[in-house]
């Protein structure tokens, strides 16, 4: 009876969301003996986030029965492990299908006892690359139209991989999941009961996502604005409003929000100030970004973030502030003493930053560091440029060091530096060159023509016109018509034409009249001749 107890209050700690205290209770009731007490288990500590300790601390056989394969490779999947959960879902697959067929149960049943293994398995397709299938099987699923958490997560899974791609066909799949009686996006009683947090939150915010690129920014706001009554504890509802207000152009607005976030959840304000530092940028509000960039301490001294903090601090005009960067992000490396690479990258960028903005005693120092420490010639060659600058008896000592190059050894540096330079040659123009000379310039190589196969080049009758292929009036034998020039000697009043026209219209037609009278007289043979005429 206490062990029953125990098992009731896990599934109520499970049901509300705790998970650490369920797990807790599943590994008192681990030994009990109680039937899938170990399929629980893991179950639990996968939600918990301890899905490392399942192949590590618990003994368990994961082929035992299709649960615990199951489960056992949602742990994998926690872990990273794609490759060896594919192949733990698909023996999962087979040993629920033939236990399951052994039990005389229906084709739907067994259907929906396996769909959550079939979601998993086109998940894990998905990440590893294999687009076509997991979207095959997602399409397959969501027909079946099971009403469960399997339907919800393949509609999720299904709208995240197309991205912006059919988005009115998204939102449609969406409102599959809704609550019929909700005028607004709100998921059934069903699946809401169902589905853990995790699951939730993000098909929220992909409606969200599909909202903004189908433009529907009333429909955005108003979801967003319940997101965080529904996850209080999460930073994503955030970054959603962010975005809204990104949509609308109100930059400023969205850092100012994203800024609250970051100080109400320190632990969870990576994400929040990498956003936060995206939206200053493009908005061209360096101050606000360099700022957002340097409160992340994980990232901090990575030369990646300190290039992007120097450029932003430079193009805010704070350059002491780029430099007070890059001499921290140094001091940091040499005094981590864990990889003296970083140093070697950050160095010369720090020592030409300086150089280029006037600082070359410190470039030169940071050079003559490098050059003692790494042994780069790159740096000598700085470090000699930048000395040559301040200290010309110390950068002559240090180029020294310089390896000579090839072909220099015959040059006499001395009497090349007296010279005032070369100097055109006087009395000699273009003109003065001799015909032969420019005609040998002028000379192109020309290319036999090609021919096709059995050709006769002597019988091959007239020459092809070059131009046949231009149309008429871009050739050069083209002849425009000429125009009229009795139209242009008319004069008089507007109108006059047509009433000219008008008068010798009658007149013309008498005479054409006349004309085919005496034609009919002449009989058939004058008709023929006159039709030869005209040919003519």
């Amino acid at each position: 009876r206490e062990s029953k107890t125990l098992l009731l209050e896990a599934q109520i700690l499970n049901c509300l969301g705790k998970v650490d205290a369920c797990v807790d209770v599943y590994q008192k009731l681990n030994k009990s003996g109680i039937k899938l007490i170990e399929v629980n288990l893991v179950a639990a500590l996968i939600r918990a986030g301890k899905a490392s300790q399942v192949l590590e601390s618990l003994k368990i056989r994961p082929t035992t029965t299709y649960q615990l394969a199951y489960n056992t490779a949602c742990s994998l999947i926690e872990n990273s492990n794609y490759v060896d959960a594919e192949q733990l879902l698909l023996t999962a697959m087979r040993i629920g299908q033939e236990t399951l067929t052994e039990g005389d149960y229906s084709d739907d049943y067994i259907e929906t006892q396996l769909a959550p293994i079939s979601v998993q398995l086109a998940y894990v397709q998905q990440v590893l690359g294999q687009t076509q299938e997991s979207k095959s099987s997602y399409v397959d699923i969501i027909k079946r139209n099971l009403a469960d958490e399997s339907l919800a997560l393949a509609v999720n899974n299904l709208v995240a991989l197309k991205g912006s791609k059919d988005i009115s066909d998204g939102l449609r799949k969406f409102d599959l999941l809704k609550d019929k009686d909700s005028q607004n996006f709100q998921l059934s009683q069903e699946l809401d009961a169902k589905l853990s947090h995790k699951h939730k939150e993000a098909i929220y915010a992909n409606r969200v996502l599909l909202l903004l690129h189908a433009n529907k920014m009333d429909q955005a706001r108003e979801l967003c604005a319940t997101l965080p009554g529904m996850f209080p504890e999460s930073v994503i509802p955030t970054l959603l409003q962010a975005a809204v207000l990104v949509r609308e152009n109100k930059a400023a607005k969205a850092e100012e929000l994203l800024g609250q976030c970051a100080e109400n959840f320190p632990e969870k304000s990576k994400l929040v100030l990498l956003a936060r530092a995206q939206i200053a940028a493009s908005a061209s509000h360096p101050h606000v970004a360099a700022e957002s960039l340097s409160k992340i301490p994980d990232i901090q001294h990575l030369p990646a973030t300190v290039a992007t903090i120097v450029a932003l601090r430079e193009r805010a005009g704070d350059n002491d502030g780029a430099t007070a960067v890059l001499d921290s992000a140094i001091r940091w490396w040499s005094d981590s003493m864990t990889d003296s690479n970083m140093l070697r990258i950050l160095m010369p960028v720090a020592a030409a930053f300086k150089l280029r903005h006037g600082q070359e005693e410190e470039a030169s120092r940071l050079y003559e560091e490098i050059v003692k420490n790494h042994n780069s010639t790159d740096a000598l060659v700085g470090l000699v440029t930048t000395l040559a600058r301040v200290n010309v008896e110390k950068a002559e000592a240090y180029e020294k060091q310089l390896k000579p190059l090839p072909g220099l050894k015959a040059v006499d540096v001395d009497n090349l530096e007296k010279t005032s330079g070369a100097k055109p040659i006087e009395g000699i123009s273009a003109a003065s060159l001799s015909q032969e000379e420019v005609k040998k310039e002028k000379v192109k190589r020309k290319r036999k023509p090609k021919y096709p196969k059995g050709f006769d080049l002597e019988n091959s009758g007239p020459t092809p016109d070059p131009e046949r292929w231009l149309p008429r009036r871009e050739r050069s034998s083209y002849r425009p018509k000429r125009k009229d020039k009795r139209a242009a000697q008319i004069r008089g009043s507007q109108g006059a034409l047509t009433k000219v026209k008008q008068e010798e219209a009658p007149s013309t037609s008498k005479s054409k009249q006349a004309a085919i009278s005496k034609a009919n007289a002449a009989g058939p043979s004058s008709s023929k001749a006159s039709k030869k005429k005209s040919r003519r």
